[in-house]
């Protein structure tokens, strides 16, 4: 038996030590160097006069406008894409739900552009906002003049939440189709009998079945919202004056550009603390406060 058990420990290993080996690679050994870098002045292109800084990156950071710009930027994108994508989503997986014919093809049709990349989405989007591209073109047949988009620093931002929301909508469609076939028909069919309107099924038993799923879809596409790189860099490089300058695109350039290893550490230090302690809250606020309630009850009893 010990043999047996140790031959069975002995293949476990065998299977987990190649992944624990890549994650020590490309996960936890950059982790502990980006937080040792945060530290230093280190820069790439003459390591040999790296020093050790104590704090002072965390308060040059602070101090610095672009990244002060970069953050406002990124939470105003947040605020924006998080109710459009998550709203959108969960409007789009209740009106697939009630469709009774061609329900796949809508499925892969609004699917379809998560799957393909960022960069190749982002550049067909900036031939739609073009001056003479088909946004504009529709806007003028009713009369409005043709709009800036990506080309001004006010319309900037939005548009790009736009096309991210559009390109990510997809998904978080079809985690809520699937909790949607979860939910018992037995409850509708009890409403019905009780002569409940649309609106009262879906606040009094839909809402309610898709909560942990609505707390996951918020979560998830808030940090992919923080994550956003790709669409300002391919749309509009950061601009106009900066307004669509993200936290993330700040690390790269600094990083991969600048070639400041030591600042883009600190910042990525800065932006990984801030995602989690907002993660936590957005979970905190998003509890179920009737089933906590229930437990406290059954405890005094």
């Amino acid at each position: 038996m010990k043999m047996k058990k140790k031959s069975e420990s002995l293949l476990g290993m065998a299977f987990f030590g190649p992944a624990l080996v890549l994650l020590t690679i490309f996960l936890f050994l950059p982790m502990i160097l980006t937080l040792i870098f945060s530290f230093t002045d280190f820069f790439a292109l003459n390591p040999s006069l790296t020093h050790f800084v104590g704090l002072d990156n965390f308060l040059q950071i602070f101090k610095d406008e672009d990244f002060r710009k970069a953050f406002i930027n990124t939470v105003c994108f947040v605020i924006i894409i998080v109710p459009l994508q998550g709203l959108g989503s969960l409007g789009l997986a209740l009106l697939i739900n009630k469709v009774t014919h061609c329900k796949k093809y809508f499925k892969v049709a609004f699917f379809l552009p998560v799957v393909m990349s960022l960069a190749v989405v982002s550049t067909l989007w900036v031939q739609i906002y073009s001056p003479e591209g088909i946004l504009n073109s529709i806007l003028g047949n009713f009369g409005i003049s043709a709009q800036p988009f990506i080309n001004s620093s006010s319309q900037a931002l939005p548009s790009i939440a736009i096309m991210s929301a559009w390109q990510g909508v997809g998904y978080q469609m079809i985690i809520f189709l699937g909790g949607l076939q979860a939910i018992n028909p037995a409850l509708y069919e009890a409403a019905d009998m009780d002569h409940a309107t649309g609106w009262q099924k879906f606040k009094d038993i839909t809402l309610p079945q898709l909560k942990p799923l609505c707390i996951f879809v918020f979560i998830t596409i808030t940090i992919g919202a923080f994550r956003m790189l790709v669409q300002p860099m391919v749309m509009t490089g950061g601009g106009p004056s900066h307004s669509t300058y993200t936290m993330v695109y700040d690390i790269y350039e600094t990083g991969t550009v600048n070639w400041e290893i030591g600042l883009a550490s600190t910042m990525a230090i800065v932006f990984a603390i801030f995602v989690m302690v907002l993660t936590v809250i957005q979970t905190i606020a998003t509890r179920d406060k009737e089933g906590s309630h229930v437990d406290k009850k059954a405890k005094k009893k």
